[in-house]
């Protein structure tokens, strides 16, 4: 199973939304906050040319000449959509593309900040380097972790396969 940035990012948010996702148990498509984020991106990205690019098993929602940008309907998790533009950059890094990132937030909620910077300095590389053969590892184990409900939990597409 190839690692992707959504899988990153999930790594990080919840371990068995993660597991789950990797081994194609997706219950996303019935999810209303999913379908929201969509939208939320597409009316976003409407009518402009430089939006979601896809390199190999990556989506890039918008890439110019200075950042690669992730756009996101909430500010809820920005550490797991940290790395997950990190896992980005570094991807475009391997294919002679260097790029800032950039990450886009619609609604604050925890932040007073919309639009957050970051860099794929070679500290960060490395570190990268390790969580993605971690991430496989993990993705590869016989089963998922047990479930622990914590905040999200009741929003996530997940939650009722979870819980109930």
């Amino acid at each position: 199973m190839n690692v992707t940035g959504t899988i990153v990012n999930y790594y990080f948010h919840c371990k068995r939304q993660c597991w789950l996702f990797a081994n194609r148990i997706n219950l996303e498509d019935n999810s209303e906050d999913v379908r929201i984020g969509k939208v939320l991106h597409e009316l976003k990205s409407e009518g402009k040319k430089n939006t979601e690019v896809a390199i190999d098993n990556i989506k890039i929602d918008k890439i110019n000449d200075m950042y690669l940008t992730e756009v996101k309907k909430s500010d809820s998790d920005l550490n797991a959509v940290k790395w997950q533009t990190l896992f980005y950059l570094k991807i475009l890094k391997e294919k002679g593309v260097d790029r800032k990132g950039k990450i886009e937030v619609i609604e604050k909620r925890t932040t007073d900040k919309k639009i957050h910077y970051i860099e794929l300095d070679e500290d960060r590389e490395k570190e990268m380097e390790k969580l993605t053969i971690e991430i496989e590892n993990f993705i590869n184990t016989e089963n998922p972790p047990e479930a622990t409900l914590i905040k999200g939990c009741k929003k996530c597409a997940y939650y009722e396969y979870c819980f109930l």
